[in-house]
């Protein structure tokens, strides 16, 4: 199966499934954006998934940690197998899924709770739920242990969270205490990331206004701005053309991709140029001038000239 018809029939599942589609992003770090009320998808497919590098992770995740997207890779192999259904692999921090684990996820919101490591399948365990089971039939830990074919020890780590199960013995264990135990991997999880810190490269301009600015690389944008840069959460927009001269048919195609993401995410996006050409908006994207923002002295200035120019657009 190729990428291209992989991707492709992504798109139409979320789609149908009334998830917002982005464009699809052949040479960014990502290739899509989906957004379903608060949840949004940053998706990346590949066909092996370990040709996917800890660089290319470590820009999904900070992308991902500004929107307060999920980032998901979806591939349908390894470099020994094929990835199974309903389990979650992990590459350099960020969950790997195959196609039919996100249908799944998507159609019948059965989320998984198997996942792979060094060593085989592991289950993340309800201790709490264990616990309470095992008191109420009046079982000992040794009971238990007994039954399950383990030891008292691992009973008490299982019921303390200390260690994760194989499925057989979650599925012994269930079997036992008739009821679920199981609980299902944190694949939506928005990753941390450090503080911005502010550089000799930043747009000196948007530091003075009190802005963080995140360069990005492989992105149809040139960095991110935040008004939070402790938090990444509030009022983020996508810069384009930080200090770049691009020609203007290079620039309306770059407009056409960060309003197209701008639309999913729900940020704004800005070109910020330094010649003084009266260039207000390129395809509906606001355009800002360097000597504009150097007369602007707060960060309000420069949202409510974004917020003008995008509405005369």
């Amino acid at each position: 199966m190729q990428r291209d018809h992989i991707l492709r029939e992504i798109n139409e599942l979320l789609a149908n499934h009334n998830f917002e589609t982005s464009h699809i992003y052949d040479r960014s770090c990502f290739d899509m954006v989906a957004r379903k009320r608060l949840l949004l998808l940053l998706l990346k497919v590949l066909i092996n998934i370990d040709g996917f590098t800890g660089q290319q992770a470590e820009e999904i995740k900070k992308v991902a940690s500004t929107f307060l997207a999920s980032p998901l890779v979806v591939g349908l192999k390894s470099k020994h197998e094929y990835l199974e259904e309903d389990v979650v692999y992990e590459r350099h921090g960020i969950p790997v899924i195959a196609p039919e684990t996100l249908r799944n996820m998507i159609v019948e919101e059965i989320y998984p709770e198997v996942f792979a490591d060094r060593g085989g399948y592991f289950v993340q365990i309800d201790g709490e739920a264990i616990k309470e089971a095992r008191e109420r039939e009046n079982l000992s830990l040794k009971d238990l242990a007994n039954q399950a074919h383990v030891s008292r020890e691992t009973i008490y780590k299982y019921e303390h969270g200390m260690v994760r199960a194989s499925p057989e013995t979650v599925i012994n264990l269930e079997s036992i205490l008739n009821m679920k135990i199981t609980l299902s991997v944190d694949i939506l999880k928005i990753p941390e990331t450090e503080p911005v810190n502010i550089t000799d490269n930043d747009p000196k301009e948007l530091v003075n206004l009190g802005f963080g600015v995140i360069p990005t690389n492989k992105t149809p944008f040139d960095a991110l701005a935040t008004r939070d840069p402790e938090k990444l959460k509030k009022n983020i927009a996508m810069i384009t053309n930080m200090e770049k001269n691009r020609n203007q048919r290079v620039l309306k195609k770059m407009a056409i991709n960060v309003k197209d993401l701008s639309g999913v995410t729900k940020t704004e996006a800005v070109f910020i140029l330094e010649n003084k050409k009266p260039i207000n908006c390129i395809e509906g994207v606001p355009v800002v001038h360097t000597h504009e923002i150097g007369e602007m002295e707060t960060c309000r200035d420069f949202l409510k000239i974004i917020k003008e120019r995008k509405e005369c657009s």
